[in-house]
């Protein structure tokens, strides 16, 4: 499970010219899912996430996490993030999850990230055509796999 997060000031997804959540203060997760993953990378991920201090204490220093700072948090599904590029110019993902396995596991991510962090989750919807606008603060984007957790 891959994923890639950013600390933003604000963020949104609109699908069909609606904007389906939208965020302050918060981060925003894009969530890349593969074949090999199981519900213990879920777990683990979700307290990486939930526990990474990359929000400003009161002397300027990145010591809070989300949950300290009370922000909000907003999930997007994204398969792309497991391309590979190895082989010519079309990336293939044949390493993502498909949508019979990926969105039990999104669901699953989406739930246990609430439950972990006590915040209300704003998600994005599994397979549609999204336009997702931040304002990244800092900037501070992090990705974190959960198969390389050494």
């Amino acid at each position: 499970m891959r994923a890639v997060i950013q600390r933003v000031s604000k963020a949104s997804v609109t699908i069909d010219k609606k904007v389906k959540s939208a965020i302050e203060h918060g981060l925003l997760i894009l969530l890349g899912i593969e074949d090999a993953d199981t519900n213990e990378d879920i777990e683990w991920l979700c307290g990486k996430i939930t526990r990474l201090r990359i929000f400003d204490d009161e002397n300027g220093v990145m010591n809070k996490s989300v949950v300290d700072v009370d922000g909000n948090i907003l999930v997007v599904s994204q398969f792309t993030l497991h391309a590979s590029t190895k082989k010519g110019n079309r990336p293939s993902y044949i390493k993502a999850a498909g949508p019979e396995k990926a969105i039990p596991l999104y669901e699953e991510f989406i739930l246990r990230m609430g439950n972990q962090s006590g915040l209300k989750i704003a998600t994005g919807e599994f397979g549609a055509m999204m336009d997702v606008s931040l304002v990244n603060s800092g900037p501070v984007t992090i990705l974190i796999d959960s198969k390389n957790k050494e």
